[in-house]
């Protein structure tokens, strides 16, 4: 005799056309949400479009092929030092410096061109290369002499600041003959260049964080240093390491700043604005400030919402000034959604 029961329990999902089950629709656009709203670059994401989508509406010239330029010129330098800084905030230490020199590096472009006589691509290596020491000196310091990279930078930052003063006499100086050329171009004179250059960089070092080893002892070091050290890693190596490339990519970013507006300044975004700019945009794209997570991309994202901000405010009239307001605001909002997405992640886990 059938079971009554039978008839009460749950049909099953309708089969396709070749007789398998079909999918749950609501269960895969909950899947969907939620993979999405637990990725660190999620958040930011949508801000940046939401400012686009705001700013596009309040004003006709947002969208124009102008300003478009203007945003990813003022986005790009931000997002490549970003790279470094990331890499460093992960692994736990922080550069204050990276704005100075990135300030630093353009004269030394011109110091070896105009006073030392070395050819265009010497001198400009020899600018990067500048970057790459400061940067060693910092992570010795910070490594070896066990001094934090707080104070470290900071002290870094005022010696930097006073070599480019004392040396330029705080006057700019023009971008080198040699230079002023068709490599101009390609390092940020061309309106193409520093978007260009800011994909290639932001790009490579994504896949170099989550796609090879140096990005997962970075990880390890920021997240568990002893852990990492019973482990084999070695967090010296990996702690120096990044130290040289944030500060490589601070001077790079200098570089194309000093092609962009075609001049050398000594007072290069204020000595500490690229910097701060650079940091707030990692910390609103993701990365945590204690170390251990991160995301290349997210301070990619974070730049780009940081130069929308300041771009729209300029279209619509609005001052300036609330624009610190904002950002104080937006690392706050940042950093609080990074602890509730955090609890996500670690709740998805758990179940």
């Amino acid at each position: 005799m059938p079971d009554i029961s039978d008839g009460l329990r749950e049909s099953p999902a309708p089969a396709d056309v070749a007789g398998r089950p079909a999918p749950d629709r609501p269960r895969l656009l909950r899947r969907v949400r939620d993979g999405f709203l637990r990725r660190r670059e999620a958040s930011v994401l949508v801000v940046a479009l939401a400012l686009g989508v705001y700013f596009a509406s309040a004003s006709e010239a947002f969208l124009t092929g102008d300003n478009m330029v203007n945003i990813t010129q003022a986005a790009a330098p931000a997002a490549i030092v970003a790279c470094g800084i990331v890499l460093l905030l992960v692994s736990g230490e922080i550069d204050l410096s990276v704005g100075v020199v990135a300030a630093l590096a353009p004269f030394m472009m011109h110091y070896a061109i105009d006073f030392w006589g070395i050819p265009a691509v010497p001198a400009i290596l020899l600018a990067l290369l500048t970057g790459t020491v400061i940067g060693l000196g910092n992570g010795f310091v910070t490594v070896v002499l066990k001094v934090p990279s707080f104070i470290t930078t900071l002290g870094t930052f005022y010696l930097v600041t006073g070599i480019v003063l004392t040396t330029s006499g705080a006057y700019p100086a023009e971008i080198p003959v040699p230079v002023d050329n068709q490599i101009g171009q390609w390092l940020g004179a061309a309106p193409w260049a520093h978007l260009a250059w800011a994909l290639v960089i932001v790009a490579f070092f994504h896949v170099l964080f989550i796609r090879t080893r140096w990005g997962l002892h970075t990880i390890s070091v920021g997240g568990n240093l002893l852990g990492a050290q019973e482990a084999g890693v070695r967090v010296g190596r990996i702690k120096m390491g990044n130290f040289m490339i944030a500060s490589t990519l601070g001077a790079f970013a200098g570089l194309l700043e000093a092609f962009r507006v075609h001049t050398i300044d000594p007072n290069l975004g204020g000595g500490t604005g690229l910097m701060f700019t650079a940091v707030s945009a990692a910390v609103i794209g993701g990365t945590a400030l204690a170390g251990g997570s991160g995301t290349i991309i997210g301070g990619a994202l974070g730049a780009l919402v940081l130069a929308e901000l300041q771009n729209g405010f300029n279209l619509i009239g609005i001052s300036a000034n609330p624009y610190f307001l904002i950002l104080g605001g937006s690392i706050l909002l940042a950093m609080i959604a990074n602890v509730y997405l955090s609890r996500l992640r670690r709740a998805g886990k758990t179940t």
